[in-house]
């Protein structure tokens, strides 16, 4: 702790401290040494206080009103009020009393103002000085001058009682010298304080040394005896016993060390955490480091083996360039020599002279002569190959690739965070949105949707984006998901759940790219209309594999003599037949009269009844149950139609020309359902 026992000033143990009233500490002839005249400090303190309230405390007898204002605070400017209210001064529209001091806290700047005694004025820091003295016991510390400029200081020898500074022999000849005003100063053995004086005083009032300080001033924050209660100072203050204050500070105290030993305990466990951390990294480094040095010898060799090979490839090509010009060196020095031999036959036979005989052969050579000079090949005249290698080594890839050889973080990511607010659920459709983890890095993403019903959870998307839409789910189920990030280092942790849920009713149209050609939609897809001759199937844009569902077709249009078909079928159901004749669709057709059940080309059950213009077909799609029935104008049509339903099924309808029909969702089913 000697950090908190040396002097801000000097630099040295305190000796003889006092307490500003910031609660920074000097020793008194430190404080003495640092005190100048107010005047000096008036204009900038009033710039660097604007806000701060001083009130000069004078004997004015308005003593409660100085006090209010001269408690130490944090917009105070450092001026306090003891039971010596005229000890201190304040600066009040700038006007000082001609002999005010003033005093700069060296730690935080803050001034302080005094009267004619200065520093003085100052309270003893008495358990500073006794932490002090039982410090320099245990540690057999020597005192030092206290007025020596060079460092190390010296050895005090004396110390003037009424000074209370610490002398060696060199500054007490020249600061202290034994003569004038100070020749009457008493110097005695060199010591920390006048204890002797200090505890002659220990629990006696400063104003009435005859009486005990048993109070303690909450306002003024200072020990007071009966008599300083009678002061109208102290009247309207809060006051307690002092020895009762000094327990419940002591008790707070030692609950806030209780507190701030446990955070060193932590901290200095956090420390050996932090050692031991650096010990591992140390370690890590080296094998981090042996590791990229094995990277780069296996990137060495791997240019190394790739120059062999380009090397090789080099010669190939040389060989190939020197047995090229070889061949071409061989059939030219072949067809030379056959000119040459003809050149040398042809000058001979220059040199006959018998006419006849030359005439014999003459026109033979001028032809071979002739054949043989326009017949020159190019090749004669030309290589056939380049002795330049018209080639160029491509390195500017990999030369961009070693500069942009850098650290990846190659371990698995952190978990990415599904951002709620883009998360949402319409129909049986759910979409995800996620944030990818901070400072990992990522190669994709693995998205899993449980059963709806809090089952096993399952994949539903890989891939690098960050968004997902997941259709074709169950209608009123919570689905739960979650998803994670992977690299080639390995797969992350897996998000937070978070949980959509479906619509409670199914919300559908008509779907113009699912259903077959040969009919015409609305704007809205609600209504279809039948064009041609021929049956063509419409479905809706939803399946069904789960729950109680009901939709109505309302018939706008019935002119012709036909038997439109109602009812569900699979997504691969035939689009160019009546629905039902197929074993992918389960309908009901129904003309002007009656109407029959119809799946896989069979039809049965006839029901009397049947529909016009305005009318309403209703299909009601048990899954819970596993069947489909049917209502016309929501009267059941019969019985139960069709059961054992399972998988996915597509609301459905068939018609053609003179038929056009409306879809409408999201419906109860007719109050007779449950009785059916």
């Amino acid at each position: 702790m000697e950090e908190e026992l040396r002097c801000p000033a000097c630099k040295q143990f305190f000796n003889n401290p006092v307490l500003l009233p910031c609660y920074h500490a000097l020793c008194i002839s430190c404080a003495v040494h640092l005190q100048q005249p107010a005047q000096n400090n008036a204009a900038s303190s009033t710039n660097s206080s604007e806000n701060a309230e001083s009130v000069a405390s004078g004997s004015s007898g308005d003593y409660q009103e100085s006090d209010k204002l001269s408690i130490l605070s944090e917009t105070d400017s450092g001026v306090v009020c003891t039971s010596r209210p005229n000890s201190y001064v304040g600066t009040p529209n700038g006007l000082l009393f001609p002999s005010a001091l003033s005093l700069s806290c060296p730690v935080c700047h803050k001034l302080v103002y005094f009267d004619e005694n200065g520093a003085h004025n100052l309270p003893k820091y008495r358990v500073m000085q006794g932490i002090v003295e039982k410090y320099s016991e245990l540690k057999n510390l020597t005192l030092k001058c206290q007025m020596c400029e060079t460092e190390p200081a010296k050895e005090a020898t004396v110390m003037c009682e009424q000074c209370e500074v610490l002398y060696c022999e060199t500054c007490r000849e020249s600061c202290h010298p034994a003569r004038g005003p100070l020749a009457k100063h008493v110097l005695a053995e060199p010591k920390r304080c006048s204890g002797h004086i200090v505890r002659s005083k220990d629990g006696k009032c400063a104003d009435h040394p005859e009486e005990n300080l048993n109070m303690y001033c909450l306002v003024c924050k200072i020990g007071v005896c009966a008599l300083c209660l009678m002061d109208s100072r102290h009247a309207s203050h809060d006051v307690q016993a002092l020895a009762i204050m000094c327990k419940a500070q002591k008790t707070e105290l030692s609950h806030n060390l209780q507190q701030l030993s446990e955070r060193a305990r932590s901290t200095t466990e956090f420390i050996q955490r932090l050692k031991g951390m650096s010990d591992k990294v140390n370690e890590n480094c080296e094998e981090f480091e042996a590791v990229v040095s094995a990277q780069c010898d296996a990137l060495i060799e791997a240019i190394h083996h790739r120059r062999s090979q380009l090397l090789e490839c080099i010669r190939q090509d040389k060989e190939l360039r020197v047995r090229a010009l070889k061949e071409q060196v061989a059939t030219c020095t072949t067809r030379l020599q056959q000119t040459t031999a003809l050149l040398q036959f042809c000058i001979e036979a220059l040199k006959e002279t018998d006419s006849s005989a030359f005439l014999q052969v003459g026109s033979m050579l001028i032809s071979r002569v002739a054949n043989t000079d326009h017949s020159w090949h190019k090749e004669w005249t030309a290589p056939r190959v380049s002795p330049h290698f018209d080639l160029t080594l491509d390195d500017k890839s990999v030369l961009r690739a070693i500069d942009q050889l850098n650290f990846i973080q190659m371990k698995p990511p952190t978990a990415p965070t599904i951002i709620p607010e883009e998360c949402s659920a319409e129909n049986n459709s759910v979409t995800v949105a996620w944030q990818p983890p901070a400072q990992s890095h990522v190669e994709g993403y693995v998205l899993e949707l449980d059963d709806g019903n809090g089952g096993d959870f399952r994949e539903v998307y890989c891939g690098i984006e960050t968004i997902c839409t997941v259709d074709g789910l169950h209608f009123h189920c919570m689905y739960n998901a979650r998803v994670k990030a992977f690299n080639s280092s390995g797969e992350g942790e897996y998000s937070e759940l978070i949980g959509l849920q479906t619509a409670e009713v199914a919300w559908f149209t008509f779907d113009p790219i699912l259903s077959g050609p040969g009919l015409q939609y609305s704007e809205d897809s609600t209504t279809v209309t039948g064009e041609g001759w021929e049956h063509r199937v419409a479905l809706g844009s939803v399946g069904f594999s789960r729950g109680v569902h009901y939709w109505e077709f309302t018939i706008d249009k019935f002119d012709a003599d036909t038997d439109p078909a109602f009812g569900i079928a699979r997504i691969d159901v035939t689009r160019d037949k009546m629905l039902g004749k197929d074993d992918k669709g389960w309908a009901m057709y129904i003309d002007r009269q009656r109407s029959w059940f119809q799946h896989a080309g069979g039809h049965e059950q006839r029901v009397e009844g049947g529909i016009s213009a305005g009318s309403t077909v209703g299909v009601l799609l048990d899954l819970n149950h596993h069947i489909l029935t049917f209502f016309v104008n929501e009267e059941p049509q019969g019985a139960v139609a069709f059961r054992d339903l399972y998988g996915v099924f597509y609301p459905a309808v068939s018609i053609n020309r003179g038929v056009s029909v409306t879809l409408h969702t999201a419906l109860d089913p007719p109050s007779d359902s449950e009785e059916t």
